[in-house]
């Protein structure tokens, strides 16, 4: 089993429990692949540093997980196919990071 951090961008158009719904989705291919989801952040509504597909916004999810190697392809073409997913970045990594993501720590700092 290998380790993933995997980040989906989903379109501005979707609504916050969309966005929800969609990623318990793909934690369903992803345990249905042979895996398991570790973690999952919802790191929120963001502006894109470019116009993708029109859209100006994105909602961001990253998912921390164990994968098996050769089921990596099967997950990545199931999230090509998805048409709310207007981009994707999967990074093996040595191991799972237990603290949360810069991207939290800096939505927490904003809160406070």
């Amino acid at each position: 089993m290998a380790y993933y951090e995997s980040v989906l961008v989903f379109r501005q158009d979707m609504t916050e429990p969309q966005v929800k719904e969609k990623a318990a989705k793909f934690s369903e291919i992803i345990k249905e692949l042979g895996g398991e989801v570790k973690s999952t952040e919802f790191w929120g509504l963001k502006n894109l540093a470019y116009i993708i597909r029109k859209n100006r916004k994105a909602h961001y999810v990253m998912f921390n997980m164990e994968l098996p190697g050769n089921q990596i392809t099967e997950y990545e073409r199931r999230l090509r196919i998805d048409e709310d997913v207007i981009r994707f970045l999967n990074v093996r990594v040595e191991e799972l990071s237990t603290t949360p993501s810069i991207m939290m720590k800096k939505n927490n700092e904003e809160v406070e």
